[in-house]
């Protein structure tokens, strides 16, 4: 499949510099990461979390998982994860548990952990098990900038 119509489409409306990255067939972003031979730091993965029928993106590492009591203390909202139904419903255009990691492209408020801006590249699901975006983290912040964002993960 490569990379999702809605995913390629936002980045080149935004005009941001991108590489698509091909690896061996995965089912987890931490398995995604070994097979293309990167660090799970630098793997942004999706979180679709829900609020009162409304959807939110939260974009973390890999190799972190969101702690939702912390995530609501620190926003002061109550956020739920949304189900797997939902996910498709919203992400049409891509394979089933790769969700890409750019809440904006689909219309999404997107909150972000600052933990996943740790290098000069990071990289996210295109929309199927077999491949990732490469991304340079300045390029990503032009789009993610004005998101909320906080410290509201731990290590996996």
């Amino acid at each position: 499949m490569a990379t999702a119509i809605t995913v390629r489409q936002f980045l080149d409306d935004e005009a941001l510099p991108y590489e698509e990255i091909t690896h061996q067939p995965t089912h987890t972003s931490l398995q995604a990461a070994k097979s293309a031979r990167i660090a799970p730091r630098l793997l942004a993965k999706a979180v679709l979390l829900e609020e009162n029928g409304r959807y939110v993106m939260a974009i973390v590492p890999t190799a972190r998982h969101v702690k939702l009591g912390k995530l609501r203390q620190q926003f002061g909202r109550d956020f739920g994860m949304a189900t797997e139904q939902t996910i498709g419903k919203i992400f049409r255009d891509c394979v089933p548990g790769a969700v890409p990691a750019l809440g904006p492209a689909y219309g999404l408020e997107t909150i972000w952990d600052e933990s996943v801006m740790n290098g000069p590249e990071l990289y996210f699901e295109a929309g199927d098990h077999e491949h990732l975006i490469r991304i340079r983290t300045d390029d990503y912040l032009r789009v993610v900038r004005a998101c909320a964002h906080g410290d509201f993960t731990e290590p996996v």
